[in-house]
């Protein structure tokens, strides 16, 4: 398993943050879709995961043909961290 860094810009809003992948350059973008606004942007990949009351949103940064199973993992990789073993990942935000 590739080791990601995971970097978290502010402690009160602990699901917001970003995945690195030192070995390829990749980002992926988290947001806690119950604290922070979530715009898409264009030609990005993204996924949504939900656990429990928690809803997480994830998007690529600079998305340049990467393989979506290296992105599931960067993406689960970060739900271990937060301690969400219940974690379901999505390709559309399921309706509530």
């Amino acid at each position: 398993m590739s080791t990601y860094m995971i970097s978290i810009s502010n402690a009160d809003v602990q699901k917001d943050g970003t995945i690195h992948d030192p070995s390829n350059k990749l980002k992926v973008k988290a947001f806690n879709l119950l604290k922070a606004r979530f715009k898409p942007r264009k030609g990005e990949v993204r996924f949504f995961v939900t656990a429990g009351d928690e809803k997480l949103a994830f998007e690529t940064e600079g998305y340049e043909r990467h393989r979506q199973l290296h992105i599931l993992q960067m993406i689960s990789h970060y739900c271990v961290y937060l301690g969400l073993l219940e974690a379901q990942i999505h390709t559309h935000l399921p309706a509530a």
